[in-house]
């Protein structure tokens, strides 16, 4: 069996590290293998499972069939993929394979992503950035807003509180709850996790959660208070982030989702970044009698969520 460190050198993003499936098998059964990890999520009221792998790679022929034997001991109706590969970087022969085994599945990561190449000096950097994103790094300057890495639980517990009682709210995003946060910094923090926070006369009013796994730093999380959103807090936050990752040795920071024309892009866009279109995401149909009807309920519930919303 595989240490940590074995299963880490082959994957590439931190949903797929050793640590997140440690966080993962504390929630969910977690199967490892073919460098792949599955998350399994019952499926509510039955007996049935369904796969999930996070940002992996794209498995061939003989690794389908693994994936398949394990979700029938799993007792799953399908798995669902989102590889971590920008879709001109797959090549025909793996286009093959997601057209011949795989089906278009329900995404759960934003078809798109922001990529800032950290190896660019940071005066590259800042010219990259679009004038407003320069301008509100300046106001916020100017005002006094402070910016550090803060990992302790005081901290911690001012991000939950900026993130349910603000962020989630205000853009009513499906989030996972605080008790799952709390376990997530518990298996994370001091090692992939790091929260970092703005501070205006003497309050935190903007909370990130960065990941840094291997030459990369993942813009995971953010929450702010929408008082003193004049001060820019969050611009200035992101940007001593970029920073802070140049110097510990990352060559790129994923902004981690993009949608145009929606307000979180337009705040990721300010950073000079490149917009990448991910591969996508796909379904591997385990029970062909069961996928269908799987899916026409995830469909149903997912129209109800959005009445409610």
């Amino acid at each position: 069996m595989m240490d940590k460190n074995e299963w880490n050198s082959q994957v590439s993003h931190p949903l797929q590290s050793w640590e997140w499936g440690e966080f993962r098998i504390k929630r969910q059964p977690v199967s490892r293998l073919a460098g792949m990890q599955i998350m399994w999520t019952r499926v509510p009221y039955t007996p049935w499972y369904f796969g999930y792998i996070p940002m992996g790679r794209i498995p061939n022929e003989k690794e389908i069939e693994q994936l398949r034997d394990e979700a029938i001991k799993m007792n799953a109706i399908g798995i669902r993929m989102e590889p971590n590969i920008p879709r001109e970087q797959i090549t025909n022969f793996q286009f093959s394979i997601l057209n011949q085994f795989f089906k278009p599945g329900r995404k759960l990561f934003k078809d798109k992503t922001i990529l800032i190449d950290l190896s660019k000096t940071e005066e590259e950097l800042l010219k990259n950035m679009h004038p407003k994103g320069r301008y509100n790094v300046r106001v916020a300057l100017k005002h006094g807003v402070t910016v550090r890495e803060d990992n302790s639980d005081g901290a911690f517990e001012k991000y939950l509180e900026l993130m349910f009682a603000g962020t989630a709210k205000r853009q009513k995003i499906y989030s996972h709850g605080r008790s799952y946060h709390r376990l997530m910094r518990e298996c994370l923090k001091n090692n992939i996790a790091h929260l970092w926070v703005a501070e205006y006369k003497n309050e935190i009013i903007t909370a990130d959660i960065i990941f840094k796994f291997k030459e990369g730093i993942y813009y995971a999380y953010g929450a702010s208070k929408l008082e003193y959103k004049e001060v820019m807090a969050p611009t200035l936050l992101l940007w001593e982030i970029m920073k802070w990752g140049k110097n510990t040795g990352a060559k790129f920071f994923d902004l981690w989702g993009a949608e145009e024309g929606k307000g979180f892009s337009r705040f990721k866009e300010q950073f000079g970044g490149m917009v990448v279109e991910m591969a996508g995401t796909y379904d591997l149909p385990v029970n062909k009698w069961l996928y269908p009807l799987f899916r026409a309920a995830e469909g149903i519930r997912w129209k109800m969520l959005r009445i409610l919303k």
